[in-house]
């Protein structure tokens, strides 16, 4: 090589002008060769001998996104201990076409070469695959030493970088295929159930409750408004079990003293609470004076709430002078066998297992550990116990074929394609066969949840995250487990 490099500058002279020189002089080929030697040879295979050859003992290396390296020895401990040590092989690729190469000459003799172009970082799996990893512009300097070409300076710089293309036949179901896709989207845990046929198919949760903390299968959830039809669900128990009254006025039972002075107090049923009738706000503490009021005449249009289902909580709890939590367990919980199921956070409640609400930084909230049943929100479950429930649900819920058929019917309109049952809104039209879905969802600071239910396929899904952008997470998981139609 150094004879073929010796011949070559007794005629470089003739061969070369100012700016680049051509693709089939000897200068670009020689530099080419050196390249191949460095890349192909050196960094794909990761033959050091390579690097010790062609690396100037001058060495720097100036990258955009990992600093400088300033000596040969620092550069190839890197590529030893790094590159090299990598799950899958690195390949390098020069981009086709891109190569430049410009004569380092002073007084028409030749001191060295600038090389420029882009070139392609892939990694090469086991099975041979490979995937993009990094494309970025690069200029090296090859200077004359002892008459041979030696790398001296690297730059590396305007890199893109891109993740590996993720195995859609994995996802949700491989545990590190589908949190390396969490990572990417920034979500700590998910919790998927999935129901087919009427039974219950996959339960799975993956991530972390917080950072290093693995999520377990029986993590435990607050599912914020996903307790709603929970709550609902053991009110049409006891209408079906004649103990309640669908169209019974409650205020012979309870009446907030907000109200008490207002005569449409007295139009509240538990089917116009069930369905977002009331009239009520979201939450009364949403008002300047923090009252309860009513802001519409019930039964006359649809208006979300929380108020609504706590009122009914209260209704209940006068009459059967039981707690929710013990109304709940009577009726559910313990028929279902939900054992990790409850409203407040009591001495059962096993804390190392709570999935910790996070931004959409992933910094960690401080949790609230409520102590004071709430019928609306922050239902403490599992995704196995809250997919018992959707089972339940979709097999009938023990309930009269006329109860049942009452929680799906329009009781009120959201829109041209939805409207709320019992507990639940109906979505009529969730693909082209005409399909109808009962769903809910949960959202709260740190916290999205949502479940599906598709009575005429005998399939629900449930998903379970613990973040501000869990919702994120919903559209892919949907396409994939129910299909795109």
């Amino acid at each position: 090589m150094k004879k073929q490099i010796f011949l070559f500058l007794l005629v470089i002279p003739s061969l070369t002008t100012f700016g680049q020189v051509e693709k089939m002089t000897e200068l670009y080929k020689l530099i080419k060769e050196k390249d191949s030697l460095l890349f192909t040879i050196g960094f794909n295979t990761c033959d050091i001998k390579q690097f010790e050859n062609l690396v100037s003992e001058f060495f720097e290396f100036y990258h955009d996104q990992e600093g400088i390296t300033n000596s040969k020895a620092q550069f190839i401990s890197g590529i030893q201990n790094g590159l090299c040590k990598l799950l899958y092989k690195p390949k390098r690729v020069l981009s086709e076409n891109t190569m430049e190469v410009f004569p380092l000459e002073k007084n028409g003799v030749m001191y060295g070469a600038i090389q420029t172009g882009i070139h392609n970082f892939y990694a090469v799996e086991d099975d041979k695959s490979e995937y993009l990893t990094s494309i970025a512009k690069f200029t090296h300097v090859w200077m004359l030493e002892n008459g041979d070409f030696k790398l001296t300076r690297v730059l590396s710089y305007d890199h893109k970088d891109f993740e590996k293309p993720f195995d859609t036949n994995l996802l949700f179901i491989d545990k590190s295929e589908t949190e390396r896709w969490l990572k990417q989207k920034h979500i700590p845990a998910l919790g998927i159930g999935f129901i087919t046929d009427g039974k219950i198919e996959q339960i799975s949760v993956f991530g972390e409750l917080q950072t290093n903390e693995p999520a377990p299968i029986n993590t435990i959830w607050n599912v914020a408004s996903m307790t709603k039809p929970i709550t609902a669900f053991f009110a049409l128990k006891l209408i079906d079990a004649v103990k309640w009254d669908l169209d019974e006025p409650i205020y012979k039972y309870y009446t907030d003293p907000d109200v008490a002075n207002d005569p449409r107090a007295k139009l509240l049923t538990t089917r116009i609470i069930l369905s977002h009738q009331t009239g009520f706000p979201n939450w009364r503490g949403n008002n300047a004076d923090e009252k309860l009021s009513f802001e519409f005449k019930p039964g006359t249009r649809y208006q979300y709430y929380g108020e609504g289902y706590e009122y009914l909580r209260k209704s209940l709890e006068k009459k059967f002078k039981k707690s929710l939590e013990q109304l709940a367990s009577e009726l559910i919980f313990n028929p279902l066998k939900m054992k990790d199921t409850r409203f407040i956070w009591d001495g059962k409640m096993d804390s190392t297992r709570f999935a910790k609400w996070h931004n959409e930084k992933g910094e960690v909230y401080v949790n609230q550990k409520n102590t004071t049943a709430n019928a609306a929100d922050n239902l403490l479950t599992t995704v196995e116990d809250y997919s018992k429930f959707l089972v339940h649900i979709l097999n009938g819920a023990g309930l009269s074929d006329k109860l049942y058929k009452e929680m799906i019917a329009d009781q009120v309109r959201i829109n041209d394609y939805k409207h709320f049952g019992l507990g639940w809104w109906v979505d009529e039209s969730i693909n082209k066969n005409k399909d109808f879905a009962l769903v809910h969802g949960g959202d709260d600071i740190g916290v999205h949840t949502i479940s599906f239910i598709i009575p005429n396929t005998k399939q629900a899904l449930l998903i379970f995250t613990n973040c501000d952008n869990g919702t994120d997470a919903f559209a892919e998981i949907l396409v994939k487990i129910l299909g795109k139609d």
